[in-house]
């Protein structure tokens, strides 16, 4: 390893909603989610300070056939009530596994959830709790790719990790195309010009802004984000102008 020292003090997660269903099509993995849960714990373990965005299109895909025909607000307030039914899960097996959690939502609901303030969200995770953002920005028509790059601005985190299913960022589909070239570096233009789905144009453009870098990972890889966080050159680096590819 590159050190015994972590790179970052503090970071911001993201992670699909996808990620929680593991094999499955939709619905929530148990397995897969105290995969996760063990993964960042490792992270916690080093006393980095952690801040998670998950998205909802596990539960959400499951319904969206019948909210095509719905009001485009509605839909993605749907949407953004299925990232707080993931936050709870993930504060669940965080818990089971030893950490320290707080769930903070962006749309009111005190019985579940803390609601979002700034402030009180960085105490948090300077007391060493994972703070879980739910519910997105709290406004229609923003991706929660869009309130992780927010999110991780406003905390002052040192780097956007996505965690994913493939190792990195590739040309092509990896999955679907055995020759898909990967990048190991990418300059934030280069995702926007390429057309790269890393995150959505707003978020990268956020991250452009705040010199915000965003590592892709893959997440399930066991102990590849300590790795990462102790150093070692792990998935794909978007950061600065724009590279050679």
């Amino acid at each position: 390893m590159a050190s015994e020292q972590p790179i970052y003090q503090r970071i911001l997660l993201k992670l699909s909603g996808e990620a929680m269903a593991g094999e499955q099509k939709f619905g929530l993995c148990p397995q897969t989610v105290r995969a996760v849960a063990r993964e960042i714990k490792e992270v916690w373990d080093l006393r980095v300070q952690i801040g998670v965005v998950i998205g909802g299109g596990n539960i959400f895909r499951g319904v969206a056939a019948s909210a095509q025909e719905m009001d485009r607000a509605q839909a993605d307030y749907m949407g953004m009530l299925a990232t707080v039914i993931n936050s709870l899960a993930l504060q669940d097996a965080l818990e089971k596994e030893g950490a320290q959690v707080r769930v903070m939502s962006a749309i009111s609901m005190r019985q579940v959830a803390e609601p979002y303030i700034r402030r009180r969200a960085i105490r948090h995770m300077e007391k060493g709790r994972v703070v879980i953002f739910a519910a997105g920005t709290g406004n229609p028509f923003f991706t929660t790719d869009t309130a992780a790059a927010l999110r991780a601005t406003e905390i002052g985190a040192q780097a956007l990790l996505k965690g994913t299913k493939v190792d990195g960022v590739y040309d092509r589909d990896p999955m679907l195309d055995p020759a898909a070239r990967k990048f190991h570096r990418l300059g934030y233009m280069d995702v926007v010009q390429r057309g790269l789905k890393v995150m959505d144009t707003t978020a990268v453009t956020m991250a452009l802004e705040q010199h915000l870098p965003i590592i892709v990972f893959k997440l399930l890889a066991p102990g590849n984000m300590k790795r990462l966080i102790l150093g070692e050159e792990i998935g794909t680096v978007v950061e600065g102008e724009i590279y050679e590819s």
